[in-house]
């Protein structure tokens, strides 16, 4: 099959298009044809050689953990998701096939049907970075009524699904972006946004009660100036790898609470968002899409830190 593979730690250009043997289905796996593959910053941190580059064992490997395709082989004849069936949902790279190619195995538990209403490329953008918005927001900080939350982040792939998560739980969301972004957040659900650019955001916000880090110290130390931020016993749910190695500590030292989290490829959980997505309370945004040709344009784009909701490759026609 055709796919994208890597086969060293490195650069974009590490990244070449080539040939690999498809991927063998077994036990309680599907085989699916993908039509198009979410890319994410931990796609281009592993490629990088942090992320869940030490999993890896064997080169060529292929990255990508979202994909929305066609299930090609089901695990058995009365299986509900049959050959032909529309699905979506996020893999385990690089203990399973990636999604930047033809096909991927993956566990029925970790696929669910394609909403309707979206396109191919649209699912493909949702799985990962929705899961972690809902972990962080929902499971984590539980998002409540008369809840302050403060957002970093909040026009990204995983920031632009927990605004809308926490604003349709009742949260007053304050959400940090560029000022290009402020109008495309308030639209999301954001009752405040504070230009990162021209302000300082602990010297304007009052305390909030929890903020979802999608940043950590890798950017102006935008970690530990949110300590300051929240009340006593406030919470900070830090979600991006190795981007706050003292977190545990700084926290203990600010009198709040915090946590890192590492998101689960749930289909039950991927089934709730799904419903929302359906009834229009939740939306995705697509910011770009690439060639599966042009994998490593894709990954130069995300590093740039500059983009608003998704990139998304397409690998085949629906």
């Amino acid at each position: 099959m055709r796919a994208m593979t890597m086969s060293r730690a490195g650069g974009p250009e590490v990244l070449a298009l080539g040939e690999v043997e498809t991927p063998a289905r077994v036990n309680a796996e599907l085989l699916v044809r993908v039509v198009a593959a979410g890319v994410n910053p931990i796609d281009a941190k592993t490629r990088a050689g942090k992320g869940a580059f030490p999993g890896i064992t064997e080169f060529p490997t292929v990255l990508g953990n979202d994909f929305s395709g066609v299930v090609v082989e089901a695990p058995y004849a009365a299986h509900p998701l049959q050959p032909g069936t529309e699905v979506y949902g996020m893999g385990m790279v690089p203990r399973m096939s990636g999604s930047y190619a033809e096909y991927l195995t993956v566990t029925t538990l970790s696929v669910i049907r394609k909403p309707s209403r979206l396109s191919h490329v649209e699912a493909a953008a949702v799985p990962l970075a929705a899961l972690t918005a809902w972990g962080m927001v929902v499971e984590t900080a539980k998002a409540h009524e008369g809840q302050r939350m403060l957002i970093h982040a909040g026009a990204g792939g995983v920031g632009h699904f927990a605004v809308q998560f926490a604003a349709y739980f009742g949260a007053h969301v304050v959400a940090t972006a560029s000022a290009r972004n402020a109008a495309f957040l308030r639209e999301l659900g954001a009752a405040e946004v504070v230009d990162y650019t021209s302000e300082r955001f602990e010297e304007v916000l009052a305390p909030v009660d929890a903020v979802i880090d999608l940043i950590g110290n890798v950017s102006d130390e935008t970690g530990t100036r949110s300590l300051r931020v929240l009340r006593p016993g406030g919470l900070l749910v830090n979600g991006p790898t190795g981007s706050w190695p003292t977190l545990a500590e700084d926290a203990a030292a600010a009198g709040v609470r915090a946590t890192d989290y590492r998101v689960a490829p749930d289909g039950s959980t991927l089934a709730v968002i799904s419903r929302l997505l359906e009834s229009g309370d939740v939306k995705v945004y697509v910011d770009r899409v690439f060639d599966l040709a042009d994998a490593a344009e894709a990954h130069r784009a995300i590093e740039s830190g500059r983009t608003r909701g998704k990139l998304v490759l397409k690998v085949a026609e629906g």
